[in-house]
Parts: C-alpha cells; structure tokens; sequence
C-alpha cells in the first residue's frame, strides 16, 4: 500500500500540465515536446515547436531521432483522451525521462499558449474558466 504522499509524488515525477511545461520552455530548459496525435490532427494545430510522433510509431522512430537521455514531454487531444498515456509508456519502455501533459492540446490552447499551424504559430484568446487573461497595461 503507498500511502498519500508517496502518490501524490509520483503523480508528480510522470506529469506535467500546460503552464509547468510553457514555463520550462520561456526557461530555454531541455525537453522535447512529443505529439502523439494523428496526422489528421496534428494538421489541425499543436504546441508550438512539438514533434509529430504519433503514440503507434514511437517504439520505431524515437530511437532514430531521439538522442537516448532527452526529456520528453507527451501530450494527446484532451483529459477524455489517453494516447498521451500510450505515449508515454512507449517512451518509458524506451528508457526516456518521459511526463505526460495532463489537459493535452485542449488545455494549452484554452490557457492561451502558442500553437502552431499551416499558417504559423499564434495564440488563441485564454478561456478565463482555466487560465487568467493577460492584464495589457499602457505603455
């Protein structure tokens, strides 16, 4: 039996959510970000500078582009998707420093991160129910 703390620090060391991850990357901090979605979705939009692998491919790809000890970060559509999960077993399977973004894409976009499509990277407006709108201020 694990008790509570035990649970909730792991539950840690394998997660990260949107804000811990868009903080680390602002930080220049070492980590890929993994798409682990379809082509199709991918295609939609993704995290700003993330990697298109998607969660069937990546016992097969990572090791050929992924250098061995790269943190990895996974994320998949939403909380009611778990192809992040998928991922990041495959990753662990692999031996890599892998977390999960708990919210998924559905989360980064709705707390106003960059995303990135066909047209380049931009940001969509903060959905005040998950994220705190910027106060602009005058200059």
């Amino acid at each position: 039996m694990i008790d509570r703390a035990d649970y909730f620090a792991a539950k840690l060391a394998f997660e990260t959510d949107a804000s811990d991850l868009y903080a680390r990357q602002k930080a220049g901090d070492a980590v890929v970000v993994v798409d682990v979605r379809s082509g199709d979705a991918w295609a939609q939009g993704r995290v700003a500078g993330a990697v298109h692998m998607p969660y069937r491919e990546i016992s097969d790809r990572a090791p050929q582009e992924l250098p061995a000890g790269t943190e990895v970060v996974v994320y998949c559509w939403s909380p009611g998707c778990n192809a992040g999960a998928k991922g990041a077993l495959e990753f662990a399977k692999l031996g890599y420093d892998v977390r999960e973004m708990i919210g998924g894409y559905e989360y980064w976009v709705r707390e106003g991160y960059p995303v990135e499509d066909h047209d380049g990277i931009h940001r969509r407006p903060i959905d005040p129910l998950t994220g705190i709108p910027r106060i602009r201020t005058r200059e």
